[in-house]
């Protein structure tokens, strides 16, 4: 596979490498991405662990909660701008009020909404807008009490990222601390074993790597691997991250104080892991004289 300028910028973008240690990585894989950036990583090169995917596509996350259930609900737009227009805004509640009584995004782009079905709802707005838009997803959650939470909210109950927790015992105020965490450290499972079996066999993966790199003894690189793991599974799963608003406790041991146990959370971000094709400033101008 040809190596262009714009993987190598890609790859720098993502890990904050040089760019010729991307070039090299790139070069070392064929060009696959992913495998690049464990390359850089086990090299020691990668300056920060970024995520891959782009976030670019727009629109609203909106949640809902009745009772002890949640939704919460990604409607994408083509620009910002349509995203703090009222009758979207309207549109997007509307739809999430409906999602609390179907089980999954299929369901919900067929099920009634003021007698057209949601799908129909959107076309008729892409009509008046002019521009494309799509329910992508989905979430929900129930438990003892749910507590919603939205950052960057745009309106009442809907904005950039969507949160839910699920919880037994407490109070709504602890838990909007939590959801607060949520959405600012997003975790990636709520426990240990909640974590995806191939993601922490990948991230054991790539430890090994670096540990070898040392040039290590096995058996030193073993014990380093127990430690670095730790690590890894503390940080990325919730009840065992630095909670937020009070980093000498983890999330589980501040539950524990409020007399709440969590039991689930649901977090949704706009446009989270979509890439979107970008033109330089000049090709977009070209295009648009075109017609």
């Amino acid at each position: 596979m040809a190596i262009t300028a714009a993987l190598v910028k890609e790859l720098r973008d993502s890990t904050g490498a040089g760019m010729m240690d991307a070039k090299k990585a790139l070069t070392e894989t064929n060009g696959d991405m992913e495998a690049a950036v464990d390359w850089l990583r086990t090299k020691g090169l990668a300056k920060a662990a970024k995520k891959s995917g782009r976030t670019a596509a727009e629109g609203l996350v909106a949640v809902v909660v009745d009772g002890g259930k949640g939704v919460a609900v990604e409607v994408n737009s083509e620009t910002d701008f349509v995203g703090k227009n009222a009758e979207f805004q309207e549109m997007v509640g509307g739809i999430a009020k409906v999602a609390l009584g179907v089980a999954d995004v299929a369901a919900l782009k067929t099920a009634d909404m003021g007698g057209k079905t949601v799908e129909d709802v959107i076309t008729g707005k892409i009509a008046t807008v002019g521009e494309n838009m799509s329910v992508r997803r989905m979430a929900a959650l129930e438990g003892d009490s749910v507590i919603s939470y939205v950052h960057n909210a745009a309106t009442a109950g809907m904005g950039k990222i969507g949160v839910l927790v699920a919880m037994t015992g407490g109070d709504e105020a602890f838990g909007k601390q939590v959801a607060m965490h949520i959405a600012a450290v997003n975790p990636a499972a709520l426990s240990e074993s909640d974590l995806d079996a191939a993601i922490v066999e990948k991230e054991k993966q790539v430890q090994m790597d670096i540990a070898r790199e040392s040039g290590k003894p096995e058996a030193v690189i073993e014990k380093m691997i127990v430690g670095r793991m730790k690590k890894f599974i503390a940080e990325s799963t919730l009840l065992n991250q630095q909670f937020v608003v009070n980093p000498d406790l983890s999330v589980e041991a501040a539950a524990k104080e409020a007399g709440a146990t969590i039991t689930g959370f649901v977090r949704l971000e706009v446009g989270e892991g979509i890439e979107v094709e970008k033109e330089d400033f000049a090709a977009e101008v070209a295009k648009v004289s075109q017609g």
